[in-house]
Order: C-alpha cells, then sequence, then structure tokens
C-alpha cells in the first residue's frame, strides 16, 4: 500500500497539473493501471502540496477540515478519483489521436463551472484565478479541473502524448514534437538499454 511519503516522490513530469494528476495512476504503457498512489484524501492533500497546487498553510487547514468531518472528506476523495476517471478519458483518447466522447466534456464542463463558482480573481499582469480563499474539501480539486480545461482551450492537442514505456502523459513542449517518454531519465533509459541488450544479443548470434 502507497504511503503520503510515496505521493511526494512522485514524478512530476506531465508539463500540466491535471496531467500529473492523471498521472498518479501508474502502470504499463499498454493494459490497465497496476499501481496507484492516491489511498485516502490525506494523500490527495499530500499530492496537492507536491504539485504545486495546495500552500502548507491550506493544506493544514484541510487537514483539520478532514478530520472533523471524515464522511464528507471520504466522499470528496471519491469524487476526486471520478474526476480523474473523466480527466484520464478525455486526454488519454486525444494522446492516441482520438476524441473524447461528449459526456466526459460535459462532465469535465460541470467540473469547472463547480471550481469557477468557488474561484475568485487575483489582479496582475494577467489577471489570474485563485482559490486561496476557498476553504472546502474539495479545494484540491479546483485548480486540477481548471489547468484541463485550459489546456484543452489554449494548447495545441496534437502535443499531448503518451510515454511508450509506461502510462504517463505529457504535454510534449520540444521544439521539434519528438518527446517520446515520461522522462529519459526513467522509460527512455529503460528503453535504451533495452534495445542495446538486444543489439548485442543480435550481433552474438551472428
Amino acid at each position: 500500500m502507497e504511503t503520503v511519503e510515496d505521493v511526494t516522490r512522485m514524478r512530476l513530469v506531465g508539463g500540466n497539473l491535471a496531467l500529473d494528476f492523471i498521472n498518479t495512476r501508474t502502470g504499463p504503457a499498454a493494459g490497465p493501471p497496476d499501481d496507484d498512489l492516491l489511498t485516502g484524501y490525506p494523500a490527495l492533500i499530500a499530492w496537492g502540496v507536491h504539485a504545486g497546487a495546495l500552500t502548507r498553510a491550506e493544506a493544514a487547514r484541510l487537514r483539520r477540515l478532514s478530520r472533523d468531518d471524515p464522511g464528507r472528506a471520504d466522499t470528496t476523495f471519491a469524487r476526486a478519483l471520478s474526476t480523474r476517471d473523466d480527466l484520464d478519458e478525455v486526454f488519454r483518447s486525444l494522446a492516441a489521436g482520438g476524441s473524447p466522447t461528449a459526456p466526459a466534456l460535459a462532465r469535465l464542463r460541470d467540473h469547472e463551472a463547480d471550481a469557477l463558482a468557488h474561484a475568485r480573481l487575483q489582479p496582475g499582469n494577467p489577471f489570474a484565478w485563485t482559490w486561496r480563499e476557498d476553504h472546502t474539501l474539495a479545494r484540491p480539486l479546483r485548480p486540477v479541473v481548471h489547468a484541463a480545461v485550459q489546456l484543452l482551450t489554449t494548447a495545441a492537442l496534437d502535443r499531448i502524448k503518451g510515454c511508450e514505456g509506461c502510462s504517463f502523459i505529457f504535454n510534449d513542449e520540444s521544439k521539434n514534437r519528438s518527446r517520446r517518454w515520461c522522462s529519459m531519465d526513467d522509460c527512455g533509459t529503460t528503453e535504451k538499454i533495452r534495445r542495446y541488450v538486444a543489439a548485442r544479443r543480435t550481433r552474438a548470434r551472428q
């Protein structure tokens, strides 16, 4: 079973908060997930801090709220997993060159409407949405769904890709759009080693 400490060691390689949220569930490039870093509401809070979606002060407040109302915390966590399913469906479809289903997009629209209902505009250049005054247990989800909508409405969707070595999804920000791995330090290196070993075996048989 994963722990909160495992969450804080997660690699943030998606290039977008929503994609990193999807990547909390891991597995091979093909096939069902085989591991999940989000095991409960405390892990959700820990991930929010790790990913930059929550401040430590906000996290402490949310922990107190969850201890005071564990039933609502469990309900909110179940909603977080459902939201992750919706985001996974939308972005994994795009990464595969397809189109998300209308129901999944409708649910994402509803998630975003709920998020913005708890947001305020922070003056700046440019102005930005902020959730710093949102003291509800759903607070960790607000910036995640907003990041998803921002990516869908402002980014080049053909840059959304799936890692060739694992189940991670990422936004390819390379100049020539040639990125194939979530990280060269992990899946990229593993694939290079695999190819090197295979080439040596081929040469040995010749």
